[in-house]
């Protein structure tokens, strides 16, 4: 008999995309930026490395951070929660708001991890799905949960909702705007941070900061306060605040990675549709690429063998489809000129 708790026994758990090591290996499956990060975030780690630094604690609440986001944002540093990525501040939310047996809502297709977190409460799970052109249903058809949790953009698909939309949801539920890639879209949603909406955002995609594992959360200072409650006592190290500080003070440098992703994800979607893919517009740093009269499983598996990784994502009966991540114009160059072969020796187009 396993002490375990029934509901972690009965998990699949979270299935993180393919990280191989090595450089023979294009990576376009974890939405990774391939640019460096700001040559300020090498100068801000170099100097938190001292030996001084690391024999203490980091700043529990990352004050250092907050204030410097606080100024980019024009918001109130009390307003902000840091996390160790994204993750680990959706992982505080669930903590803070659902109960055991709890209830918690997402759209889908979306991003896989909520229902693992749901999981991982003891909660139960309710997936609504989006329309057929990546818009929310109107009304929302669940009352009252506990939280409902919307990626905006949205992954895989790339998509936007309205603000009117996620407006009317955190009138019936709290709701959790998940913005890990709003820096590659038109508009975000910081401005509906409140008691109702709290706001999390990545440095793992517009900052290239993915191996740094860092995000924060905005909200009314009320809601971060309890949040802070919960949150491992030091969940941010000194490396990944320094470096985050310096990230979020670069936005100059920021703005010109940002579009340069986006010049690039501009000029590949129509080369993806010319092969015969039906693509989604884009307000993130990826492509969600399906086909009606071919599968795209073996597309996945033959562009693995040639040493590029895309995702592969089936949701079931909402279909399956590849998501491509941005890369550089030469990585994309390479990518196009590869999957042209395969589909002419597939004979698909």
């Amino acid at each position: 008999m396993s002490d375990i708790r029934e509901n972690v026994l009965s998990m699949r758990g979270y299935t993180p995309g393919e990280q191989p090591r090595g450089q023979q290996i294009l990576k376009l499956n974890t939405n990774e930026n391939p640019y460096p990060p700001s040559p300020h975030v090498f100068t801000a780690i170099q100097e938190a490395l001292t030996p001084d630094r690391l024999r203490k604690y980091p700043e529990p609440r990352g004050d250092t951070f907050r204030q410097a986001a606080a100024q980019v944002l024009n918001i109130d540093p009390n307003s902000i929660l840091i996390g160790n990525g994204s993750d680990d501040l959706l992982t505080i939310l669930t903590r803070v708001y659902v109960p055991e047996k709890g209830l918690m809502v997402s759209p889908t297709p979306s991003y896989i991890l909520y229902r693992t977190l749901a999981e991982i409460q003891g909660a139960r799970f309710v997936q609504v799905p989006f329309t057929s052109d990546w818009q929310l249903p109107d009304p929302w058809p669940v009352q009252q949960a506990h939280l409902t949790l919307v990626p905006n953009p949205n992954s895989p698909s790339g998509t936007m909702v309205s603000h009117a939309s996620l407006r009317q949801i955190a009138e019936l539920s709290p709701l959790v705007l998940d913005e890990a890639y709003a820096d590659f879209a038109d508009s975000n949603g910081l401005q509906l941070a409140s008691k109702r909406i709290i706001v999390t955002r990545s440095f793992s995609k517009s900052y290239s900061l993915a191996g740094i594992r860092f995000g924060f959360a905005i909200a009314d200072p009320s809601v971060i306060h309890e949040c802070e409650k919960v949150k491992d006592s030091y969940n941010c190290d000194v490396m990944s605040l320094a470096a985050a500080t310096a990230a979020i003070q670069d936005q100059d440098y920021m703005a010109q990675v940002r579009q340069k992703i986006r010049n690039t994800r501009t000029r590949l979607q129509p080369i993806m549709e010319n092969l015969g893919f039906q693509v989604t517009e884009s307000h993130a740093n990826f492509l969600w690429c399906t086909r009606t009269d071919q599968p795209v499983e073996p597309i996945y598996q033959a562009l693995k063998q040639r040493g590029i990784l895309i995702r592969y994502m089936n949701y079931g009966e909402h279909g399956d489809g590849l998501r491509v991540t941005i890369g550089t114009d030469e990585q994309i160059d390479f990518f196009v000129q590869e999957l042209t072969t395969i589909l002419a020796s597939c004979k698909i187009t």
